[in-house]
């Protein structure tokens, strides 16, 4: 059994992958969120905290015990990424998945239609969250989903940080395949940057 903690736990790829991790796993989640009052929650696997990741002192609760954290953030993600990193190098937890988005590299081929860095500077907030966790000395993984689907299939492949991206498209269901098999398998994806995109 794995402690998970899951940071953006509302949002639609916290919410397919807490729901990823209480179907194919006996894992302990806790689900932190700034407005969890529509969570349902399952006593006996989960809890819930209230609050922003910005917050050194709700993080470092929110941190005890645990062995992975998934965060799945929208805003700004460079100041979010550098509270986290500060409060696991606090608490000693070293797993990190955290999702960015495809194209922070300039790693999207022209042939899948661009959206890369160089011609989209809303992808600079993702990047300056890659990089502020790539200078860390955590274990993480940094997760970079091609343009995400409600499909229900688990048909993906990854690729690795300076590889082309592989695809455009990709369903939330199978990143969620992606965090529960990197939230156990601490040397998958250790340290690198994997691009997800549909087969």
């Amino acid at each position: 059994m794995t402690n998970v903690l899951i940071i953006g736990a509302t949002g639609s790829v916290g919410q397919t992958t807490r729901n990823y991790f209480l179907d194919n796993t006996n894992d302990d989640l806790t689900l932190m969120a700034r407005h969890p009052q529509h969570l349902n929650v399952h006593d006996d696997r989960e809890r819930v905290i209230q609050g922003d990741v910005t917050d050194q002192s709700i993080l470092s609760e929110a941190l005890k015990g645990q062995d992975v954290v998934f965060a799945a953030l929208s805003g700004n993600l460079g100041k979010m990424a550098d509270s986290l990193v500060k409060a696991m190098d606090k608490s000693d937890v070293k797993r990190l998945l955290f999702i960015t988005s495809m194209g922070i590299y300039n790693e999207i081929p022209a042939s899948l239609g661009g959206g890369n860095l160089s011609s989209n500077p809303m992808l600079s907030s993702y990047r300056k969250a890659a990089d502020i966790i790539e200078a860390s000395d955590l274990n993480y993984t940094v997760i970079r989903p091609g343009w995400f689907d409600n499909n229900n299939d688990t048909d993906y492949e990854v690729t690795h940080k300076g590889e082309p991206f592989g695809g455009h498209d990709v369903s939330i269901k199978s990143i969620a395949d992606l965090v529960v098999r990197l939230a156990h398998d601490e040397k998958l994806g250790s340290r690198d940057s994997l691009g997800i995109n549909r087969k």
